[in-house]
């Protein structure tokens, strides 16, 4: 258990640096091309390349490198419902990094996101579910061949080939959900094959002679179609999509298809005590609660100037209650005009309705 327990930790470890990896990399290339773009450079969106002798850029991409690679061995270490949530971090880290580094003004609604965010990932990591023991390729093959992961294979593979053939075409230009329901339960098989390769890697690096196992192969070109299929439908979905419609659909969806087949796979939700279930489910709700607020309104300026004008008039002390209502007559056509320029007051109702009254 001890030893289970120390792993846990390493993989828990390895997924928050690769978060904090990934979320800076963003910065580094941004502020690699807003230099290029100071220069007078050709812009990569024009068409350039120069971003190629950027330094900055070259860091921002190195960073995303390790990043990635650690991602790839926290899978080996934690359980996938643990790791996968947990890259929502890298967007927390990204946004508050470019409030610092590039002057990007993180708003009301984009704190309370970070927050929620940091609540959620800390909730999930107190309930995060113990999976199955596999110690090696061959456990890993026992559970492929399992009944259940086989129907949801099947089901996965199925789906995929409906969508990407036959609805894509049709509605893929039309509706963000398609392209992404295709990135995301093909997401669940890469992400099972990278904790397979995961386990014959650490198998290597024990002195197994995994090279020789055809599984081994086997996952690493199942790996590379998954993730071919993966980028090649999430940038047909961020070009013609929003990136801020894309970003959280595609998470919550990839991070549930991959919480479905790791719960199938490897049995992580047998072992859970109730409050363990609600705790998890819970804390992946905050996450999905966090992640749509800093994207959803992060172009929106929350000021007092933004809050509406009866509002203010109401704070400032001329609460409504002070002023009884009033019926105004249906002939007086001006009407519409004044609220609509914000000239309508409750005494100018009550004086024209003395007028009215006393005629």
């Amino acid at each position: 258990m001890d030893v289970n327990r120390n792993e846990f930790y390493i993989g828990l470890s390895l997924a928050i640096g690769s978060s904090a990896f990934i979320g800076a990399s963003f910065i580094l290339k941004k502020k690699g091309l807003l230099r290029l773009a100071s220069k007078g450079s050709m812009r990569a969106g024009q068409g350039g390349y120069s971003y190629l002798k950027e330094w900055l850029w070259w860091a921002g991409l190195i960073s995303m490198g390790v990043g990635e690679a650690a991602n790839f061995a926290a899978y080996a270490f934690a359980p996938a419902t643990l790791v996968t949530p947990l890259g929502a971090m890298s967007v927390l880290v990204s946004a508050v990094l470019s409030t610092y580094f590039l002057n990007e003004r993180l708003n009301m609604h984009g704190k309370v996101g970070c927050l929620l965010c940091i609540f959620g990932s800390t909730v999930m990591v107190f309930h995060a579910p113990q999976e199955e023991e596999v110690a090696s390729l061959n456990s890993m093959a026992e559970k492929l061949k399992d009944p259940g992961f086989l129907v949801f294979a099947s089901a996965v593979v199925l789906i995929s080939l409906v969508l990407m053939f036959a609805v894509a075409p049709k509605y893929g230009q039309k509706n963000v959900l398609v392209y992404i329901l295709i990135c995301s339960v093909i997401g669940s098989l890469s992400v099972s094959c990278v904790k397979g390769l995961g386990i014959g890697i650490k198998e290597l690096f024990a002195g197994t002679a995994v090279l020789r196992e055809p599984l081994f192969w086997s996952l690493i070109v199942c790996l590379v179609i998954c993730v071919s299929i993966q980028l090649s439908y999430l940038n047909k979905a961020l070009d013609i999509f929003n990136t801020s419609i894309v970003t959280p659909i595609y998470y919550v969806f990839f991070t549930t298809s991959v919480m479905v087949c790791s719960a199938i796979l490897f049995k992580e939700w047998l072992r859970m005590t109730a409050d363990g279930v609600v705790g998890t489910i819970s804390g992946f709700l905050t996450i999905i609660m966090g992640i749509f607020l800093l994207h959803a309104f992060k172009d929106i300026t929350f000021t007092w100037e933004s809050i509406p004008l009866f509002l203010r008039s109401g704070l400032q002390g001329t609460p409504w209650r002070q002023h009884p209502y009033m019926a105004v007559p249906a002939h007086d056509g001006k009407l519409d005009k004044k609220v609509a320029t914000g000239t309508f007051t409750p005494e100018s109702s009550m004086r024209r309705n003395d007028s009215h009254m006393t005629v």
